[in-house]
Formats: structure tokens, sequence, C-alpha cells
């Protein structure tokens, strides 16, 4: 098989008839482009080019090789288009994960800000837990994904991507308008323990604050919709605890802070450790910005 790269060097050598011109257009020196020739005439055993002292033409069999050889340049200059458009046009395209309060408060706001920074954007978000994010961030599904821990837990670090921690911030009680404690500014987690409860997932934050303040919650509803967490507290149904950034959308309920030792959650983004896309720290900031 011929070789593509000597096949360039005999193109750019028969398209100017000069070997000292084709190697100033590929950047070679003179020296190099004889050598290609000469490798690739051996090759083929036959003679491509007649050099005389002030003349330059190409054999039968070197005119026949020039024809597939500008062919080919032709097809590698078209490749070398399209791909950079491809290429354009994946720098606008950017796949984000996120959990779902996130989602719908900084998300969104963020998405925003970049667009007009940046120009016309195609963006695509879904939700999903931090197992299922962070295995879409590794598997190129996501190009970044946002998540969160809680803040009293040792830093998570997920083998395979980086983390960009975003913000801390606290938790507060979430309580329907007739609830007997509705009208207090800051209530102890524990004077909730007789109430039925909303957590997000088993086992999860809030599970895991009411059993550091004493008490096992009586669990009745599992849900981290925030449509869902809305409508059942401010139905009197349910309490549960929400992030002081969601807790400024949610409407009908009130929303105490917690005494003694707050519990908080860090908000961290994940992407691939070395090949991010171009678009991820331009939105992580924003994300950031968004919060302030």
């Amino acid at each position: 098989m011929l070789d593509p790269k000597r096949l360039i060097v005999f193109r750019e050598v028969a398209k100017r008839r000069s070997f000292s011109h084709a190697a100033a257009a590929l950047s070679l020196t003179q020296p190099a482009v004889s050598q290609q020739i000469r490798a690739l005439e051996t090759q083929l055993g036959e003679r491509l080019i007649v050099r005389g002292r002030t003349s330059f033409a190409l054999t039968a069999i070197g005119e026949l090789l020039y024809a597939h050889a500008e062919a080919l340049g032709e097809r590698l200059q078209l490749a070398e288009t399209q791909l950079e458009e491809a290429l354009a046009e994946e720098r606008h395209r950017l796949r984000i994960g996120a959990f779902p309060s996130i989602l719908g408060v900084l998300v969104p706001s963020a998405i925003a800000e970049l667009s007009r920074a940046l120009g016309p954007l195609e963006v695509s978000a879904v939700q999903g837990s931090t197992d299922e994010l962070v295995t879409a961030v590794r598997d190129g599904s996501l190009h970044v994904a946002l998540c969160f821990q809680d803040a009293s837990h040792p830093r998570r670090e997920h083998e395979g991507t980086q983390r960009v921690d975003l913000l801390e911030e606290p938790m507060v009680a979430a309580l329907g308008p007739g609830h007997r404690l509705s009208g207090r500014r800051r209530i102890r987690l524990a004077d909730l323990a007789r109430d039925p409860w909303l957590i997000a997932v088993r086992g999860g934050l809030i599970e895991r604050a009411c059993l550091a303040a004493g008490f096992e919650p009586r669990v009745a509803y599992i849900t981290d919709d925030p449509l869902a967490i809305n409508g059942l507290v401010a139905a009197d149904l349910t309490v549960t605890l929400t992030s002081r950034m969601l807790a400024g959308r949610l409407q009908g309920i009130s929303t105490p802070a917690l005494a003694g030792d707050p519990v908080h959650r860090a908000v961290y983004g994940v992407a691939p450790p070395n090949t991010a896309h171009p678009l991820t720290a331009p939105f992580l900031a924003a994300v950031r910005a968004a919060t302030v």
C-alpha cells in the first residue's frame, strides 16, 4: 500500500514542478522531500520524475500517480474542512446533568448567562442521581454534571473524574402553613421528631440529619421533585428539609432555619479529568456566579 504521506509530498512536488517550493509549502527541508520521492520510486520500482539542469517533467507513471494524488489531496482537504466544521459545532454543544433542585434554580440562569457571553449554544440537560451522573460523565454521555453531598462528610471524589467545588449552603426546614411551628424563624430539628417526613432518597442527607438529631424519621413520602415537595408540604401532609436556595422558590410554606449546628450541603461539578469540554469551565463559572 502506498504511504499517504509520500503521496502528499509527491503531489506538492508535481503540482509546483519544484522540490524547493514543495519543501517550503510542506515546511520540510529539500533533502527530506527528495528522500520521500526516492522512497516512493523505490516502492513502485518506477521513475516518477525526470529532472534536468533546467527542466522538470513527470514520467507517464508519474502523471498517472499525480492524478490520483491530486484526488487524494482534494479528499483530504474536504475531510479537514468537514472535521473543522464538526468540531466547531461540537464546541458549541454542551450536555449537562444535575440533581433536581439545582436543575430548576441555578442551571437555567447559568445557561442564559453563557449564551449571552458566547452566543447561540446547543445545550441539553438531564436529571439524575450522583452515581448516574458521574457514570454518564465517565462514559462521555455528559460533558459536566452538578452533584452534592453532606458538607459534614469527608470530601467525596469520583474516580476517573475531576471535582470542582461550587458552593456550600445550609438546609432549612419546610413546614406547611398549618404546622404548629410555622411561625417560628428558627427551630430545632428534634422538634419535628413526631411529624411524618418527606425525604428524597433512603439513607440520604435528610434521613442522616434526623438520625444525628436523635430520632429516626417516620417517612411518609419519598420524592426529589420540587413541585411534589412543595405541594405535599403546603398541604400540611408532611415536613422535610430543603436547601436555602430552593426555599425561596417554594410557595405557601414556612422555611425556618435550624438551630444549633445546621445541616449543610456542598454542591460541586464533575467533569472528565484531562479532556474537559471547552464550555465546561465557563458553565461552572456561570453556575457559581448565579449563586451570588
